[in-house]
């Protein structure tokens, strides 16, 4: 099986942007190249392994709205082997909002740059205190396999191998609104697999996100 981590590191301009965010409400606009997805990726990977004893099978509940840094987590999950769920997780990945109820507890701040919260959550992991703090190089002991979980939301259950089938190979620019979890984690897929990237975008106007789709020369998903 093609694993994500072959994927990206398999795209043949890994300096070009993978992942544009933008949040439309605060005028935040980050962008991520391959490489800079992959070291964030690596170093949440040694954060779930080392920090937060994930293993393959661990289920990891992502709390977050669109955001760049849900693709991070998502991308990271597979590479150590758990599965993203929304019912039933061993693991909670929230926001600000800090809405988890897990046994493990894992808040972003979400704040630009990726800052930490300015004073700890009690309680939580502050995931942006501690990532950096990793390597930007994660190696596997147990890759996934094709018959693996990979998803759990909505009811529906995806292994590795059908989620990559799935999303086939876009080698497009995509804009996606306010994406669900699951429409996001193919979109993704689909462009890691076919050397595509993705535009996200949160909050604003529909000539808002008409004139960032212009700018970056992204199609728009629709629903």
């Amino acid at each position: 099986m093609t694993t994500l981590t072959s994927l990206l590191a398999r795209r043949r301009e890994p300096g070009r942007p993978f992942v544009t965010f933008y949040d439309l409400g605060s005028g935040e606009r980050v962008e991520l190249s391959t490489v800079t997805t992959a070291n964030w990726v690596a170093k949440t990977c040694g954060l779930l392994v080392d920090d937060l004893d994930v293993e393959p099978g661990t289920r990891v509940r992502i709390g977050l709205p669109t955001h760049w840094e849900r693709v991070v987590w998502a991308l990271a999950c597979w590479q150590v082997g758990a599965v993203v769920v929304d019912t039933d997780a061993e693991v909670g990945v929230t926001g600000p909002d800090l809405d988890a109820s897990e046994d493990v507890r894992v808040a972003l701040s979400l704040r630009p740059l990726g800052l930490p919260f300015e004073s700890a959550p009690a309680g939580f992991v502050d995931y942006n205190g501690v990532v950096a703090g990793h390597p930007d190089v994660f190696v596997p002991v147990d890759e996934p396999g094709e018959d693996d979980l990979a998803l759990g939301l909505g009811g529906l259950v995806i292994t590795h191998a059908a989620l990559v089938a799935g999303a086939g190979a876009d080698r497009a620019r995509r804009l996606l609104v306010d994406a669900d979890l699951a429409a996001e984690c193919a979109a993704v897929v689909a462009a890691a697999a076919g050397d595509g990237s993705l535009v996200l975008v949160t909050g604003g106007t529909p000539a808002d996100v008409e004139r960032v789709a212009a700018q970056e020369h992204a199609e728009p998903v629709r629903p």
